[in-house]
């Protein structure tokens, strides 16, 4: 079974930063491709960013590209997202999500397990 613990969420204001952290437990996470995504109120969830077993290839949303880096720590177990510029279109809840391969993707269903999740929310 795999843990997915995430951190680093709150309220910022427009045009500040979070670092976002989801530490792992359970299985060898440097084997596998970690993702982030985000869920606001009355919308689905969406993909944010995703990352390969050895943080070689990456991959953006559109529409957090150049403001949003994704990273991972294998040695510590830990993927993180570091938001920059942040929107108020950015407030949302952001999970972290394991896939059960080493290549990175996009699409939902392709995660095998989730965190709970962490509430950011941006104020203009």
């Amino acid at each position: 079974q795999v843990r997915l613990v995430e951190s680093g969420g709150g309220l910022v204001q427009a045009g500040g930063s979070l670092r976002l952290s989801c530490a792992a437990s359970g299985r060898t996470f440097s084997s596998y491709a970690m993702g982030w995504f985000r869920q606001a109120p009355g919308k689905e969830r969406e993909f944010v960013a995703a990352i390969s077993w050895s943080g070689g290839s990456t991959y953006y949303v559109d529409s957090v590209k150049g403001r949003f880096t994704i990273s991972r720590d294998n040695a510590k177990n830990t993927v993180y997202l570091q938001m920059n510029s942040l929107k108020p279109e950015d407030t949302a809840v952001y999970y972290c999500a394991l896939r059960l391969a080493g290549s990175a993707r996009r699409a939902r269903d392709e995660y095998d397990y989730w965190g709970q999740g962490t509430q950011v929310t941006v104020s203009s």
